[in-house]
């Protein structure tokens, strides 16, 4: 039984009408753009963005302000993204996230600097 989306944008913040198409799951969605990832999926129906790593229990956005990490994504193939704080961007390929999922270090450029005595 399909019912519609109860998580509806308030239209005073709908500023534009331009939609971007993005991917969830590889299946083609068109949002309103300037809103969140995490709003955007909502609002199209999906209601599972990913999985807990033991019990494999369905998960989706709780706070939409970044504390709780339910709404955690991959997005253009990288894991962990909270998608409530990231803007939707056109061609933006999202999948779910199913389990754990190993951070991606990214060392920053570290410069030495000598001090002489």
């Amino acid at each position: 039984m399909h019912t519609d989306s109860l998580f509806q944008p308030i239209t005073s913040e709908v500023r534009t009408t331009r939609t971007v198409s993005l991917t969830f799951n590889d299946q083609p969605l068109n949002v309103p753009a300037g809103m969140s990832v995490a709003a955007a999926l909502l609002m199209s129906g999906i209601h599972r963005f990913r999985a807990t790593p033991v019990s494999e229990s369905p998960r989706a956005p709780y706070c939409m302000m970044g504390v709780c990490f339910e709404c955690l994504v991959a997005i253009d193939g990288v894991p962990n993204r909270q998608s409530c704080l990231i803007e939707v961007a056109d061609g933006m390929r999202i999948h779910s996230q199913e389990g754990a999922r190993d951070l991606i270090y990214q060392p920053m450029s570290v410069h030495v600097v000598e001090v002489q005595s």
